[in-house]
């Protein structure tokens, strides 16, 4: 399993495409970013060339849901709007080729109930999923806590099976992240084995403080075990907020490598 460096999160003392170059002077096989798009696109790929780096993900445009509102995608009457961020991320992958988009589902707004914020949900992925299969492009959800995102739409591994039921497209696969569901009071190696087979990426951070591992209380190890036992092979993506600077925190990189190859098989 390869490990990749989000780097809206890391590095975060250089601007973002300085960010990648010191992301491949670290030891990553790859970055990944929340929102790039503040940067031109074929800025961002030149820097991901020179550096020799694939752009493993990135976030759909979200509208106004890291600011505190109900974003586009389970929002009834933002079905426009929604198409118009579809088109924005289109446009920026046909230049820096993403591996994965993520669709964040955002919260319910108010007046409008949790079923009926799903139904648009479901209708927004199908469209998103449909549209990035013809490019080759993966589309990805994920499930957020209540305590950083309160009223967040999808929390649980149960909540993202049910909404791959619903939306039933092939190009749709969820995105765990240990974080969360850590936060969520889940424990890791269940999860992995309730989505397997369904499991498009892994994040994770250390739990309470969503630092690098070994900051915190979690134990990778059962849930990387179980995630090579149910056959997954793709990313994890190091997500995790630095008491310093990033490069002081990657004591953990050469022991996960290293136990990627030989003991955790």
């Amino acid at each position: 399993m390869p490990i990749c460096a989000n780097l809206s999160l890391l590095f975060t003392e250089l601007p973002l495409l300085e960010r990648v170059r010191a992301a491949a002077d670290a030891g990553f096989d790859g970055v990944e970013i929340q929102f790039p798009y503040e940067v031109p696109a074929v800025e961002l790929k030149a820097a991901l060339d020179r550096a020799g780096l694939p752009l493993v993900l990135i976030n759909l445009p979200a509208g106004d849901l890291m600011q505190g509102g109900a974003g586009l995608a389970g929002v009834p009457g933002r079905e426009a709007e929604f198409a118009a961020a579809l088109e924005q991320a289109l446009a920026y992958a046909a230049v820096v080729a993403p591996q994965k988009v993520n669709v964040l589902a955002g919260r319910a707004s108010e007046g409008v109930t949790r079923e009926q914020a799903l139904a648009v949900l479901a209708d927004n992925l199908r469209l998103a999923a449909e549209a990035f299969a013809a490019t080759g492009g993966g589309v990805l959800m994920e499930a957020i806590n209540l305590h950083d995102m309160p009223g967040f739409l999808l929390n649980t591994p149960a909540h993202l099976l049910e909404m791959l039921a619903r939306v039933g497209h092939r190009n749709l696969a969820a995105q765990l992240d240990f974080y969360h569901m850590a936060r969520m009071g889940l424990a890791l190696e269940p999860c992995v084995r309730q989505l397997a087979g369904h499991i498009g990426h892994v994040q994770f951070a250390d739990v309470p403080g969503r630092g690098e591992p070994g900051s915190g209380q979690l134990d990778f190890l059962p849930a990387l075990r179980a995630l090579r036992e149910e056959g997954y092979s793709g990313w994890l993506g190091a997500e995790y907020r630095p008491a310093a600077k990033a490069t002081a925190s990657l004591d953990w990189l050469p022991r996960w490598r290293q136990g990627l190859r030989e003991s955790w098989r």
